[in-house]
This record gives structure tokens, sequence and C-alpha cells, in this order.
């Protein structure tokens, strides 16, 4: 009695990987299937079942296969949805695979084609293929490279998009393979399987080879099955601890970091009340010096006021004064008039100038300098 379905990794892979005729049949099938090109004869480079599975990390089971023509395959069946990102980690099994070829002494344009062909049983593309094929293009959709010389090439195939109702004769080869890889363990029981095993070529070769399995055989894969991904979780957990262990270190970093600019952002803080304090301080000190020029500003202005005042007051003096001074200067000269005509008058009546000068108490000089 089968007791696993082919999306078992230790089962698909002895279905499909061993060094034997019926194996080679059925891989030949399944790569013709889902790479949708002719196979005449393909090699499984890495047939040996995983012993250790201390180290169980990449790669997984896969099947290494090479073409007839050189181009290699490397075939994953992933059942299990793990934490690890998928498409990150098929992207680095077909960069991987693409490195892996020997290219000394030969031109890059002698690199062989490279497939990863993942089979797994989640939903991780927006669109209702269950197969694509991704390549290198652009966001336009131009690829990198000419289509004959595209030597690198991811295959997906997402078997939880396939409608487990849609009726058989409605199924192509895919649809009817990945129906087969999820329910062969339940054989005649399933109502499509018995249909395809009777009247389908390709489905009835699986079979063939499905029946080769001892009852021994899938119990033996079933434990370890259940052995390697008991120990992919424990190194997932091992992985999860680890990173929580690097996320608990780099909080504590980040908390000293954050205490450290604390301290400094208080210490500013601090500084900063501390100038803002003096600041206000010397501000004060120059209001109140400012109030003291105001005052100073003030007395100056009334004391240029009172200065002003005194001005006018002692212009109004002065011009008293010269008013005074040009009055007693009329007076002088019309005192210096009348002393003149007076002398002309002495002088002309016969007086001689010494008598003149001795009456009038004036030299004879001031004398004839009056008269002129």
């Amino acid at each position: 009695m089968r007791n696993a379905n082919l999306l078992n990794d230790f089962a698909f892979k002895y279905v499909f990987g061993e060094d034997c005729k019926e194996a080679n049949d059925a891989l030949k099938s399944l790569l013709k299937v889902f790479l949708e090109r002719s196979v005449n004869k393909v090699v499984v480079k890495n047939s040996e079942m995983v012993k250790d599975y201390s180290k169980m990390k990449s790669p997984r089971l896969d099947l290494l296969v090479e073409f007839d023509d050189q181009t290699t395959v490397d075939l994953e069946m992933q059942l299990r949805q793990t934490k690890d990102n998928l498409p990150i980690r098929f992207s680095y099994y077909l960069a991987r695979l693409h490195g892996s070829q020997e290219l000394e002494g030969k031109y890059y344009g002698e690199l062989m084609e490279t497939i990863v062909l993942v089979f797994f049983n989640v939903n991780l593309i927006d669109n209702h293929r269950m197969c694509n094929t991704f390549t290198l293009r652009n966001e336009e959709g131009l690829s990198f490279v000419e289509e004959s010389q595209d030597r690198m090439k991811l295959r997906t195939v997402e078997m939880a998009k396939l409608d487990l109702n849609k009726p058989l004769k409605d199924m192509n080869e895919q649809e009817k393979m990945i129906y087969y890889f999820l329910n062969c363990h339940k054989g005649m029981d399933d109502s499509k399987i018995k249909v395809m095993i009777e009247s389908d070529g390709v489905i009835q070769m699986l079979e063939k080879r499905v029946e080769t399995i001892s009852d021994d055989g899938w119990k033996k894969i079933i434990e370890d099955f259940q052995k390697l991904h008991e120990n992919e979780e424990r190194m997932e957990r091992q992985l999860e601890i680890e990173e929580l262990q690097r996320a608990k270190e780099e909080a504590r970093k980040a908390m000293l970091e954050v205490n450290k600019l604390k301290q400094e952002a208080n210490k500013l803080s601090q500084e900063a009340d501390k100038k803002i304090e003096d600041a206000e301080k010397k501000l004060e000190e120059a209001d109140k010096k400012f109030e003291e020029a105001d005052k100073k500003f003030e007395e100056a202005n009334k004391q240029i006021e009172q200065a002003n005042k005194q001005i006018e007051d002692a212009n109004t003096r002065v011009n008293d004064a010269n008013k005074r001074a040009d009055e007693s200067a009329k007076k002088m000269n019309q005192m210096n008039q009348e002393m003149k005509q007076m002398i002309q008058g002495m002088l002309s009546n016969g007086m001689s100038l010494e008598f003149v000068s001795k009456l009038l108490s004036k030299s004879e000089s001031e004398i004839m300098e009056l008269v002129k």
C-alpha cells in the first residue's frame, strides 16, 4: 500500500532519479511534458540519496539532469512552504547551476543552457498560469539577449493552481501529471487516477514505476521524509533563534545608542538652557543700559534745550548790545560833527590851533583830524 504522494522529496527522487530504465523513461516523460521539448537521452548526475540530514540546507533533494545536448536541468520538488524566501532561493539555484560550468579556456558563448524546474504546492505568481518561464528581461519584456542565446531559464510549476475538480477530458498533459503527483497514493481508488492508468500511456509508465516501490520502501521514504523535514524545521528554528538573538543584540546596541543620544541631547539642552539664561541676563543688562542711555539722552536733550535757551538769551543780549553800540556810535558821530563844527567856528573866529588844543584837551593832530 502506498502511503505517500510524489510531492514527497524522497519518493520523487526515487521514482525519477534512480539509475534504471524505468526511472529514466519516467524522467524523460516528465521533462518532455513540463519543458515542452523533445527529450531523447538524459543522465541523472546525482542519483545517490542523501544520507546525512544534519546539513540539509541547500541543495535539497534535487535531481541534476543532463540532456544529450548538454543542457543541464536542476529538478526541484518543494512541498513544504518554509519561512525561507522561495523565489530568492530558486533564483539562487539557477545562478549556482549556471555558474558551476567549467569555462577555463573557453568563450562565454560556449556556456550551455541551464534550467531550474521547480514544483511547489503554493501560489506565488500573480497570474492564472500553472507553468511560467522566467528569463532575463527588462520592465517592458525586452529580452536581454537573443532568444536563441538565452541560456538561463527558471521554469516554475505551481501545483496549487490545479483545479482538482476539473473533468479529466479537459485536462492537458501537465494537469494530468500534476493530478497524478497529488493523488497517486490513492491508486485505483481515485476514479481519475484509474481512468488515466487505464488509458494514458505516460501515466501508465509512471504508475508502473511507482509500483516498483515496496511497502517497506514507502515506509522508509516516509521516515526519511519526516527526518528531513524535522531537521529542516530544526534548522529554521535555529535560524530564527539566531536571528532573534541578532535582533536583540541590534536592539540592545540601538538602545545604548539611543541612551547615548539622549545623554548628549540632555547635555546640549542644559548647555542651551545656560546659554539662554546668559543671553537673558545680558539682555536685561542691555535693557538697563538702554534705559540709562535713554535717561542720559533725555538729560542731554534738556541740557541742549537749556543751552539753546541760553544761546537765545545771549543772542538777545548781543542784539541789544549791538543796538546800544549803534546808538552810541551815532551819538559819537553826532558829537564829533558838533565838535568839528565848533572847532571850525573857533578857528574861523581867529583862535589859534594851539589855543583850541589846550581848550579841548586834545593834541593838535587830533584837532586837525577832526576838521578834515
